[in-house]
């Protein structure tokens, strides 16, 4: 049996990214799993709990918190090199299996190496841009990852009561005026934000402009 591993949210400004595993035959998999971008929200979800619960389906899920997405001493590809192992190593993937990843490098050979490197057990690892596209596997890897983030978003939002944090991508204009209306409010960013993303910074900037302003 082969496995396929994805991540969802690496993009976002607020909450964490999420990296799951898929591993078991193709005959298990549901027929119509695809892509989880192409795929409407109860659809994921409906598959997610198809695999979670299928007898020889093993699936494995890893999440990296916005505090270790900030730390300086990182970075976002080494960071999914961390979360697709993890992810594997949670799906149980024995030792002699082999697997794809959705590249998350411009070089999929180096990317399949540093997630191999990243293993305790001899996997072999190969990767491709826009697996999650050609692969069932992988396919079914993003849809658990993204039902994983969503459900993460969900949590994070009813911590902040009367704010509407929107998907928490930065071209999501609810997320920008969450972010926006949040410092205004405390002035400081929140602590599901990822302090070092752009937008995050603007979003400061942009209020201790105001307030220079005011006086």
């Amino acid at each position: 049996m082969e496995f396929g591993v994805d991540e969802a949210g690496k993009g976002p400004v607020l909450g964490p990214m999420v990296a799951a595993c898929v591993y078991g035959p193709g005959a298990a998999l549901p027929e119509d799993v695809d892509d989880s971008k192409r795929l409407a929200p109860d659809r994921r979800e409906r598959l997610a709990a198809l695999l979670r619960d299928h007898p020889d389906v093993s699936t494995g899920v890893a999440r990296v918190p916005t505090a270790r997405i900030d730390d300086p001493g990182t970075d976002m590809n080494s960071l999914t090199v961390t979360a697709h192992a993890a992810a594997i190593a949670d799906a149980a993937v024995p030792d002699g299996c082999e697997g794809l990843a959705d590249a998350a490098d411009v070089d999929e050979a180096r990317f399949a190496r540093r997630v191999a490197g990243a293993l305790d057990g001899a996997v072999t690892v190969r990767a491709v841009h826009r697996a999650d596209e050609s692969s069932a596997l992988v396919g079914a890897a993003s849809v658990v990852a993204k039902v994983e983030r969503d459900a993460a978003l969900t949590r994070l939002a009813a911590d902040y009561e009367g704010y509407d944090l929107g998907s928490g991508y930065p071209s999501d204009p609810a997320t920008r005026s969450f972010l926006r209306e949040y410092v205004r409010d405390t002035g400081d960013l929140p602590a599901c934000a990822r302090t070092s993303w752009k937008t995050s910074r603007d979003v400061l900037a942009a209020a201790e402009q105001s307030a220079l302003d005011s006086f």
